[in-house]
């Protein structure tokens, strides 16, 4: 029983300062669970409102992609140059060290490899594991427009309910299919739905005309898809064009770990996401990351 005996009366009241009660800082999230907003702080850095995501789930429908050949040497070395990971939990389990402190953002659904139809997916985990994994977020793929699109908006919406239930955020990833146009018009479609359905934040590609389009008409953060390997600077401008257009971070990876210097280049677009740095500065602080490490 706790000793009564010298118990004191409190009197730091403060009470001509009315209570804080400050908004959530991330767009349409005001509403959430605390769990729910504090996994995707461990996602959005504060201070920037914006993320810098490490995406190395290619795997799971790519096998050993270039560059992801060995996680452990290649990536595991990045690590603390990231916001959060975006993952395979069978990854996260082998290779990923314990350690790892930061948001983890494990990929929930899969079907075909890249022998066969993509959008053919269905959920591949349960919120169960992604408990035990202690995810940040949950990423499924949504093929708008695709042959298994009402298929994929199910998965969506079936991990939101889930999602909703034990406080983990979705991801909504939109897919591409390699016939599927893709400019502003069909991204405000994909990403308005997916925001519309209760996706907490999607994942889209940039386009350079209308982007500013896509992230003003979509009611969640739109992080960027860095998409397939360009140069340095045409990647460093293109998160620099979309975070300048709206977006809050972007999900790159082969654009870093494809990288000549990966750990300068992960480190440049940090710059340019948190910071705003200008892409031709950002590519003279790669090129002297470079030329200092071994």
């Amino acid at each position: 029983m706790a000793d009564l005996d010298d118990v004191r009366q409190g009197k730091q009241y403060f009470a001509e300062i009315p209570m804080k009660s400050e908004p959530f800082y991330l767009k349409g999230a005001n509403h959430y669970d605390w769990g729910m907003s504090n996994r995707l702080a461990n996602i959005f850095n504060p201070a920037s409102g914006r993320t810098l995501m490490l995406a190395i789930d290619h795997g799971y429908f790519q096998g050993p992609t270039t560059g992801l050949e060995r996680v452990d040497l290649n990536i595991v070395p990045l690590l603390p140059h990231t916001d959060t990971l975006m993952l395979t939990r069978g990854i996260l389990r082998s290779t990923i060290p314990p350690a790892y402190t930061k948001g983890v953002v494990l990929r929930a659904s899969a079907g075909p490899s890249i022998l066969k139809e993509l959008s053919n997916e269905h959920l591949a985990m349960d919120m169960e594991d992604a408990l035990r994994l202690n995810a940040a977020a949950l990423a499924v793929q949504v093929f708008i427009g695709g042959e298994f699109e009402t298929q994929s908006v199910n998965n969506l919406t079936r991990l939101i309910d889930m999602g909703n239930r034990y406080g983990i955020p979705v991801l909504a990833v939109t897919a591409v299919g390699k016939n599927m146009t893709r400019d502003a018009r069909y991204f405000r479609l994909a990403c308005r739905i997916c925001a519309e359905l209760g996706a907490a934040y999607v994942k889209t590609y940039y386009v350079p005309e209308g982007f500013e389009s896509v992230t003003a008409s979509c009611p969640v953060p739109i992080v960027m898809a860095g998409g397939k390997k360009i140069p340095e600077l045409e990647a460093l401008t293109m998160a620099w064009r979309a975070v300048q257009e709206g977006a809050a971070g972007v999900d790159m990876g082969r654009n870093i770990f494809q990288s000549d210097h990966p750990a300068a280049m992960i480190q440049a677009v940090s710059k340019v996401i948190h910071e705003d740095m200008k892409p031709q500065d950002a590519l003279e602080l790669y090129r002297t990351l470079k030329s200092e490490t071994p």
